[in-house]
């Protein structure tokens, strides 16, 4: 299947638009219509949902959600050299696409969108952990989405599902995995890029939970995990000292060992931590 609309291949759209990726804006664009349907089916049932989409380029992954049925797709796009081609879609799908010039990292995307949303995008690499931690860090939960479907390049993907004991595993799973159900549900090569980045990518799906998965004051939560991991190969009651002056008596009415390093506590733990330090404060 060359394409999945009647609008022209994305081969032709580039070429037509001048559209050839910038290494600036961390662009490398998914160029296979198969691909981004089943990414956007991955997102699943999306016939009575918003969505909210980053980095567009030329609008692939845009077809593939408005062809699997999307309420409304709203793409913020920062290179305005894409505008045009987005256009072309709104045209073909009217009603349902509204593409806004702009960088997602200052867009207030609930201008935009009505819920129930969803969140769908293949992140330009130079923003994709930020707009990701700033997802799973809303003053209230639960967000405004709820779920995302995100490529990133394959290490952050594993960074986001990591169990303790791995090399991997952080802050990012740590918060993740605390307001949310992550899961790896695509891998793809670099040649299914234009052009091909240097690594391999992954799709992961996170599901928002209703309610955080443990306890815990996020504030206080993100702050201990941040300096846990700040200096990951330290025993925590040294990474965590300038935490609480207490802090091996925190450890311990957690059921952590102070002697233990930060990439050996679960989120459990973690979160029976921040309590006691929230009871202190």
């Amino acid at each position: 299947m060359s394409s999945i609309d009647d609008l022209p291949p994305l081969r032709e759209v580039i070429a037509t638009h001048g559209l050839a990726a910038k290494k600036s804006l961390g662009q490398n664009f998914l160029l296979d219509l198969n691909l981004t349907a089943k990414i956007a089916r991955l997102a699943g049932d999306l016939t009575a949902a918003d969505v909210l989409e980053i980095g567009p380029g030329p609008g692939g992954l845009t077809r593939g959600l408005l062809a699997e049925g999307a309420r409304k797709v709203r793409a913020i796009e920062k290179d305005p050299r894409c505008m045009p081609a987005l256009a072309e879609i709104a045209d073909a799908y009217p009603g349902r696409l509204q593409a806004i010039q702009g960088d997602a990292l200052d867009v207030d995307p609930l201008a935009y969108l009505q819920p129930p949303i969803k969140v769908a995008a293949n992140l330009p690499y130079n923003v994709g952990t930020e707009l990701l931690v700033r997802w799973l860090t809303p003053p209230m939960w639960p967000p405004f989405w709820q779920s995302l479907t995100l490529m990133f390049q394959r290490e952050v993907a594993q960074r986001i599902v990591a169990t303790p004991g791995s090399k991997a595993y952080g802050r990012l799973a740590l918060l993740a995995q605390w307001r949310t159900d992550a899961q790896i549900v695509m891998e793809l090569p670099p040649e299914a890029f234009s052009p091909p980045p240097k690594v391999n990518s992954a799709v992961v799906h996170l599901t928002a939970l209703p309610a955080p998965r443990f306890a815990a004051d996020a504030a206080v939560l993100n702050r201990v995990v941040a300096a846990a991991f700040n200096q990951r190969r330290k025993m925590l009651r040294s990474a965590l000292k300038s935490v609480s002056p207490d802090i091996e008596q925190h450890l311990m009415e957690a059921g952590i060992k102070p002697t233990e390093r930060a990439e050996q506590v679960g989120l459990e733990a973690f979160c029976a931590l921040a309590r006691s330090l929230e009871q202190d404060s």
